[in-house]
């Protein structure tokens, strides 16, 4: 009978509806004992951010919720905590850090920084910088000091990983008990985490940008899926470690905005769902970012302000940056608007103490406080698949919860205690008095003002006199024992008085005072109601700063919207055709649905815009066959002597201001080429310079496919500086065999691909494995890939030549081709187009027998020539280099403006679409204000496809604006400073512009 009521006791009692908590003395004999029950009672319990109990009862034993609620039985021997008036919380998770994990101390091997280019590991993947068989777990130790960091900022529970290397193996899940005899693994193996960064162990020279990074990663999940299916003759730990731990949650540091929409592209390609570790800029794309449809990781490390009281430094500055400080706060909010799914993490942070500092900050700007919530406990929980054990206070779940003083998300509130597994760790005490507030103080016959502010374990006092001058003072609180130290009037001694006072009372304080002459007296201090003063100073602390508004890009020039298609016609303007008809003057052009749709006399159009042309003159857009800006980290990937799996449509820019300034000058579009530092280089981009738009609709759809080689100098790394160098090639005749290498390699590569197609599908023959590498040069023998190869001595132009007849294709276009002159006839024969520069020579030896006659003469040979730029300067003048073959070598103005505009477009054959204004072409059109090939000409207006991505006068009115913005964030700034906010130096970023030559990681 006895046994049935016992299980009918117990059966009510863990059926009751979970809420509960209340508090006990401070004792340290209560500290660990897990195994009693602890009833926490009276509070208002925040099971979850969605679920809050008023006046509950939180019951756990053994470290974990037996039961939460406004009901709950609780046990007779339990020990009851009563914390009326108090809150309890969830304690919060960070899924993002490298806790218990030791920072490297070395930068590379051994302090030996020369390129290797080889692994000596042996059983693991070919790169180093592949290293999924790491796992946090065996080297983590755990931190005292740091776990007591993170526990004061509210955190129970915290995901760890080894952050280096690309991929970097396997994190874990620890809980932050600081009882020494507790598991600190809630789980040892609990993410997969990869990044754009190199490991700091390795001198493995690939990858060295990161489009070579993103080639990496693509190239290791193909060698996985291959080694999965038994394919490979050899074990690698690497790929069978990346296998296992496919399922688990993969998180990637995308560190960027644009590098978060190329990872969720990767893993769109792959099949692979990451959890996007984002920096904090997600707002400045956050139309993009929501199509990705990924969650995210996201730190609160908003920059502090600038220090801008110097007029100099401060001009120094960019806008773009100074915008940045100015919208930061509002990336949670905009991310939460718009249904983005995230974690908050504290990475990036200088120290812990700005977190909650950052977060109010982030609620301040419209962060919703439910979300802010959420994204601390429930999320995390969720996306690390552990809901069913952290992240709320549900029945079951492990105990970890904040107690506070009240909201915790106001300035004001205390964090008393977080307890981790029913251990806890008292951040305040909790009986200590808050005695924050304006007081009148009386020493004897003489009265103060006295304001008592700060953070409740670090106060500090003000007080002034009734004339209202100060008087330096000190104040400590401890165990609700106040002292307090004042300065006395008297300037020419230094004295205090001393006042001690034991705080019962918020109130009224009163106690004993020892004056500076010994005299013992009484003192009080009553409290007063807030002044009006300290009201507007409070409101004025609580108002946010006038946040400016986005623009696409994010940069000056920017678009508040972006621009939509228009139908334009233009009319009465010189018409630069580039077709039979020539140049026809008064003549109107009809833009609709984003092509060339009528050229003529009088034509109308009752929906379009009307553009007087009338002395004007409108051509094709100009095409730049040679750029290289608007490309992020790295034009040359210089790892390995070919890197033709690398592509430049990986690292578009859409945020280079280059590409406004290539607008400005016409430019319509550009094919991004690889650098030159290696024989074979990287597939290139073909893209149309659609300013504000995401990298993905720059790129021009269904283009055809490029490549860089490369001949010379650059790439036998004689100009490269290097002591000691160590990769093949070092001759110009050790570059003609690398090729005579790769493209036999890639023969047999596509023979053995062919013959399973045809034949190993039915079991007959073992799957080849994919080479990316290979299968880029096996396109370009089969004529599905073009090569533009930079170029300058003759012999090396007849070779490569050569080695094309050999493998039965033929060169595409030779760039530079600076002694184009001498071979043009056998260029003619071969079928090559020239892209060349209009008068650049003698910037080293190999250009020496450059002429600027070079263009004319290939030209007069029957070749399809162009001018380039392989500059972000020269880029955005290419109607002025164009003008100077008139000059050098008496070309027509007509053929002169064709090589910066038909014929780069039949070079890249695009011819079809764009080059030449024609019915039915592409409206990629610019309207000049003069001949186009006039140093005084300038572009009005740049379309693309029928949409205005340059305007000439609102450009005008964006230069007004951009200066009225400047003005008023310094204005912003300087009064933060004046505050006492913190600030940093004001510095100008110097950025890189990529040539055919830059090296860079």
């Amino acid at each position: 009978m006895k046994r049935i009521f016992l299980l009918l006791f117990w059966s009510v009692f863990l059926t009751s509806n979970i809420n509960a908590q209340e508090y006990f003395p401070n004792n340290e004999s209560t500290k660990s004992k897990s195994s009693v029950f602890i009833a926490f009672t009276n509070a208002k319990i925040h099971v979850s951010p969605s679920e809050v109990i008023e006046r509950g009862t939180l019951l756990i034993k053994d470290g974990k919720v037996i039961a939460v609620g406004t009901s709950v039985l609780v046990p007779k021997n339990a020990m009851q905590i009563n914390l009326e008036g108090k809150y309890i919380y969830p304690s919060f998770i960070d899924m993002y850090t490298n806790f218990g994990i030791e920072v490297p101390k070395t930068s590379r091997s051994e302090g030996n920084n020369n390129p290797l280019y080889d692994t000596k590991r042996k059983g693991y993947y070919w790169n180093e910088h592949i290293k999924t068989e790491v796992n946090a777990s065996d080297s983590f130790k755990f931190d005292q000091i740091k776990a007591e960091e993170f526990l004061k900022a509210g955190f129970g529970v915290v995901g760890t990983h080894v952050p280096d290397g690309i991929a970097r193996g396997t994190g874990a899940l620890v809980l932050l008990n600081n009882d020494k005899e507790t598991n600190k693994f809630l789980s040892t193996v609990t993410t997969n985490h990869f990044a754009f960064t190199k490991s700091q162990f390795s001198n493995q020279a690939y990858p060295s940008s990161l489009m070579g990074m993103l080639a990496l990663l693509k190239q290791m999940y193909h060698d996985a899926k291959w080694y999965k299916e038994g394919n490979s003759d050899y074990r690698d730990a690497s790929l069978e470690a990346l296998i296992k731990n496919e399922k688990i949650v993969q998180i990637f540091a995308s560190e960027d905005k644009l590098n978060s929409l190329r990872v969720a592209k990767l893993g769109k390609e792959f099949g692979i769902n990451y959890i996007l570790k984002g920096s904090g800029n997600e707002f400045e794309r956050i139309d993009e970012i929501k199509k990705t449809n990924a969650k995210f990781i996201i730190p609160i490390n908003f920059p502090d302000g600038y220090d801008v009281s110097d007029p100099y430094q401060a001009n120094q500055m960019e806008l773009a940056d100074l915008r940045f400080w100015n919208q930061a706060p509002t990336n949670p909010k905009s991310l939460s608007e718009n249904g983005i799914i995230f974690a908050l993490t504290t990475d990036k942070l200088k120290k812990l103490d700005d977190f909650r500092t950052n977060l109010l900050k982030a609620i301040k700007y419209g962060f919703d406080k439910t979300k802010a919530l959420e994204s601390l406990t429930t999320i995390p929980a969720s996306l690390l698949g552990k809901s069913d054990e952290i992240g709320s206070l549900k029945k079951g779940n492990i105990g970890n919860f904040l107690i506070t003083s009240g909201d915790i998300f106001d300035s004001k509130t205390i964090i008393y205690e977080n307890w981790v597994q029913g251990n806890k760790f008292i951040i305040n005490d909790m009986n200590l008095k808050d005695i924050r507030a304006e007081y009148l103080l009386t020493i004897g016959n003489d009265n103060y003002k006295l304001k008592i502010d700060g953070e409740i374990n670090s106060l500090k006092a003000d007080v002034k006199l009734a004339n209202d001058k100060k008087v330096n003072s000190k104040l400590t609180l401890a165990n609700n024992w106040l002292n307090l130290l004042l300065k006395t009037a008297d300037t020419t001694k230094t004295e205090f008085h001393r006042l001690t006072a034991f705080v019962s009372d918020t109130n009224i304080i009163s106690g004993k005072a020892v004056l500076a002459n010994g005299i013992e007296t009484l003192w009080s201090a009553k409290k007063v109601p807030v002044s009006a003063e300290t009201k507007k100073e409070e409101e004025k602390k609580s108002e946010i700063n006038k946040v400016f508004p986005v623009t696409y890009p994010n940069l000056p020039y920017g678009n508040v919207q972006k621009p939509n298609q228009k139908t334009i016609l233009f009319k009465n303007v010189t018409v630069w055709t580039n077709e039979k008809e020539g140049v026809l003057t008064e003549t109107d052009v009809l833009i609709k649905n984003g092509k060339i749709a009528s050229v003529g006399k009088n034509l109308a159009d009752p929906l379009a815009l009307v553009v007087d042309g009338k002395g004007k003159h409108l051509t094709s857009g100009i095409i730049d066959e040679h750029s290289h800006i608007a490309i992020s980290r790295g034009v040359n990937e210089s790892g390995h002597n070919s890197s033709a799996e690398v592509t430049i449509e990986d690292v578009v820019n859409s945020d280079d201001i280059n590409i406004y300034r290539n607008l400005a000058g016409g430019v319509t579009t550009s094919q991004l080429l690889h650098g030159s530092a290696n024989p074979i280089g990287g597939r290139s981009a073909i893209v149309r310079w659609k300013w504000g738009l995401a990298p993905e609709e720059m790129i021009f759809q269904n283009s055809p496919k490029f490549i860089k080689f490369a001949l010379g100098e650059n790439v036998k790394q004689s100009n490269w500086g290097i002591q000691n160098p160590t990769r093949f090639p070092q001759s110009r005749m050790g570059v003609e065999q690398v090729f005579i290498d790769y493209f036999t390699r890639a023969q047999e590569y596509d023979r053995l691909w062919k013959e399973y197609n045809s034949q190993g599908k039915m079991g007959n023959l073992k799957k080849p494995r994919v080479d990316l590498e290979l299968q880029t040069l096996a396109e370009i023998i089969n004529k599905k890939r073009f090569i533009s190869c930079h170029s300058y001595v003759q012999s090396e132009i007849l070779g490569l030549m050569r080695v094309a007849e050999k493998f039965n294709f033929n060169v595409n276009t030779f760039t530079h081709i600076l002694e184009g002159y001498k071979v043009a006839d056998e260029m003619k024969k071969h079928g090559v187009g020239a892209s060349t520069f209009s008068d650049w020579w003698a910037y080293k030896f190999e250009v020496n027998d450059a002429i600027p006659y070079n263009a004319a003469l290939m030209h007069k040979q029957g070749l399809i020539v162009a001018i380039n730029s392989d500059d972000a300067e020269m880029s955005r003048r290419l109607n002025q280099e164009a003008a100077k073959t008139v000059k050098y070598g008496g070309v027509s103005e007509e053929e002169a403006w064709k090589m910066v505009t038909l014929n780069p477009a039949k070079l890249l054959h695009l011819d079809d679409k764009v080059g030449s204004i024609k019915v039915g072409k592409d409206a990629d059109v610019v309207l000049w204000s003069d001949n186009p090939l006039s140093i005084y000409a300038k572009a009005e207006k740049t379309l693309i496809e029928g949409v205005v991505y340059f305007d000439k006068d609102l450009d005008v009115l964006k230069r007004d604006e951009i200066a009225k913005e400047r003005a008023e964030i310094i204005t912003q700034l300087l009064q933060e400073k004046n505050q006492g906010m913190a600030t940093q130096p004001a510095s100008k970023k110097e950025k890189v512009h990529y040539h055919c030559d830059t090296l860079e990681e």
